[in-house]
């Protein structure tokens, strides 16, 4: 049997844009995404802590060391500038994988970069 768990989280980054006339996705800094094994093209959830939306999109990566957060298409009606976020991705997993298995789980600070 095989059951979801939490693999990559990026815990409460700041949207810093949102960009409604765009295919779609999220735009993360490829720092914060290799930090939490975040591949491009990844199926992330989006959690907005301020209005408490939440929604699926994809993950692709943004300019190194620049803390963008950018939310795309239709996502961007989700959130506005300066709203806090968490980033979660999942993986499969058998029982015995899970049982030891530890995500990738970062604190980004309030300009979206790790201390």
């Amino acid at each position: 049997m095989n059951i979801e768990i939490l693999k990559s989280k990026i815990h409460r980054a700041t949207v810093t844009q949102a960009e409604l006339h765009y295919v779609g996705s999220i735009t993360i800094d490829e720092t914060l995404m290799e930090a939490v094994h975040l591949l491009e093209g990844e199926k992330v959830h989006v959690v907005n802590v301020n209005n408490g939306e939440r929604f699926e999109t994809y993950a692709i990566p943004g300019e190194r060391g620049s803390g963008v957060i950018c939310l795309n298409g239709p996502a961007a009606r989700k959130a506005v500038v300066g709203d806090v976020i968490i980033i979660i991705s999942y993986a499969s997993a058998t029982m015995e994988e899970a049982a030891s298995f530890k995500p990738w789980v970062i604190f980004p600070n309030s300009h979206n970069q790790l201390n």
